[in-house]
């Protein structure tokens, strides 16, 4: 049976998107990713254009509140944000973690000047998805 994971952040439209993509593309035979938001918004254009890059579709992704999981036992539930750190309530898991990423939404710039951000905090995210849950289980390296 497939370990269950939550990926939190504040709005759900960048960072917890990315995070869940990259977790169901690279060991989805081994997890079950979600991601869920505080505040619902829609998820950021440059999020999906940056995974596209990649290969990884997210477009279809919609932003999500953590009320839609209340009640779901999760293995992990990770929070990619300080202030959904700071904002979450309880949510239980059998392992909390908490890993800040950058959030790229925030930067104002010209639109190749963005996607170099957006760009930068997705490789973060990939490499700190592989190196948390790569356990010998064969994902693929993109």
């Amino acid at each position: 049976m497939r370990e269950k994971v939550l990926f939190i952040c504040t709005h759900n439209s960048c960072r917890s998107q990315m995070a869940e993509g990259f977790l169901r593309h690279l060991y989805g035979d081994f997890y079950e990713a979600h991601s869920a938001g505080l505040e619902v918004t829609e998820v950021n254009p440059y999020a999906i254009r940056v995974m596209k890059e990649l290969g990884i579709d997210i477009s279809n992704h919609r932003s999500k509140s953590i009320e839609e999981f209340k009640g779901t036992v999760f293995d992990y539930v990770i929070t990619v944000c300080d202030s959904a750190k700071e904002r979450c309530p309880f949510f239980p898991g059998k392992k909390v973690i908490h890993k800040s990423f950058e959030d790229p939404a925030e930067f104002i710039g010209e639109e190749e000047e963005k996607l170099k951000v957006f760009r930068k905090v997705r490789d973060e995210i990939k490499d700190w998805i592989i190196e948390t849950f790569d356990k010998n289980k064969g994902g693929d390296n993109i």
